[in-house]
């Protein structure tokens, strides 16, 4: 645990410059909870493989590297003529929108910089560069900010289960944490306004779902609710069901990577069998989704592309000999599922608080 919170948020930055802004300092996700490590990436190789390979990850946090990778990576062109500088800055963007398909706001924040671009040819390439590096940042703060007003929705929401004496139950899924955003999380949010608003850390217990097959959960959100001071357990996913039945839980909070016009929602795979469980049992289920994951232009959730992921993240990744035998087929390994619509109590954004239908929900907050 931590001094205090302004000094675990300070020691789990998510995504930073690096030294004189010729690189972008993320902590690579992959080592932790064991191993707390800062890398530089600088090259679209390395950031195209950092988000790839999840040394970051989260659809902010995703983000916000990528538009701190374009605005290093456009600093380092060498021409002062804008059609071959527009040249060289698409060639790189689109290079690093192969990384992950699902995650919406890799493309928003792409597109950001790519409109940045396009506002300002007529001024210098030295002084684009320097817009560029401005767009980055305030694409940065304004994540910050996002997550505060998630927070102080879900705080909200809090507040009206509170009972003196009695800690709330929350669970959650995967990681929607400040490891994943540029700060406060998403699903996490919440609990970390509870704490700045003078809630204790015994106020509330949060189950952490561990979240098959890349354990974000049980490596990355446990270690970061522990280090904050706020009682955590981690617990298998297929432990779900008899955790909600015992009584534990009084709400449940997920971050998501895309939302349809319509309110389906994609997160990690096991997102769906966890609304489904919630459900059966009557427990509230809150997706968190800023507003640039919400993508009016898919109208339900099948038109959300599914990304699969290496076979060995089930077979050999945590393990020091295969748990499967060789001879079986290990390659459905999708990334993320898709959480129908229905199953959800509300969709929190920044913007406020979505109840179905959704599509006319999203439109009265000026979603579009």
């Amino acid at each position: 645990m931590e001094k205090s919170l302004d000094d675990f948020f300070e020691k789990v930055i998510t995504v930073k410059w690096g030294p004189g802004k010729r690189s972008v300092d993320i902590i690579d996700q992959t080592l932790l909870p064991g191993t707390i490590k800062r890398i530089q990436v600088s090259t679209k190789e390395e950031i195209w493989e950092a988000i790839k390979k999840l040394r970051v990850r989260g659809a902010p946090a995703i983000g916000v590297c990528a538009a701190y990778g374009m605005a290093e990576l456009a600093a380092k062109f060498d021409t002062e003529n804008y059609p071959d500088f527009y040249h060289q800055f698409m060639e790189v963007k689109n290079y690093l929108a192969t990384s992950r398909p699902t995650a919406v706001n890799l493309f928003w924040a792409l597109n950001r910089m790519e409109d940045t671009l396009k506002a300002n040819s007529t001024k210098t390439t030295a002084q684009i560069k320097d817009l560029l590096y401005a767009e980055a940042e305030k694409i940065r703060e304004e994540d910050i900010q996002i997550s505060r007003s998630i927070g102080e929705i879900g705080f909200g929401l809090l507040k009206d289960l509170k009972k003196d004496g009695e800690p709330i139950g929350i669970e959650t899924h995967c990681n929607a944490g400040t490891l994943a955003t540029a700060k406060y999380g998403t699903a996490t949010a919440p609990m970390y306004i509870a704490l700045e608003h003078g809630w204790a850390p015994e106020d509330m217990h949060v189950y952490c779902d561990e979240t098959r097959p890349l354990l974000q959960g049980a490596r990355l959100t446990s270690f970061e609710l522990s280090r904050a001071g706020i009682t955590t357990t981690c617990q298998c996913d297929n432990m779900a069901s008899l955790l909600m039945k015992s009584g534990k839980i009084r709400i449940i909070f997920v971050g998501c990577d895309r939302v349809a016009a319509n309110g389906d929602a994609a997160n990690k795979i096991g997102t769906s069998g966890l609304a489904i469980i919630a459900r059966h049992y009557g427990i509230p289920f809150y997706v968190c989704a800023p507003s640039s994951t919400i993508d009016m232009k898919t109208k339900t959730g099948e038109g959300i592309p599914i990304e699969m992921r290496d076979p060995e993240e089930i077979k050999s990744m945590w393990y020091k000999e295969p748990m499967v035998p060789a001879e079986v087929d290990t390659s459905f390994n999708p990334a993320f599922d898709v959480t129908d619509h229905s199953l959800i109590t509300g969709i929190i954004t920044e913007k406020g608080l979505c109840r179905a239908p959704y599509e006319d929900a999203f439109r009265k907050l000026g979603i579009q």
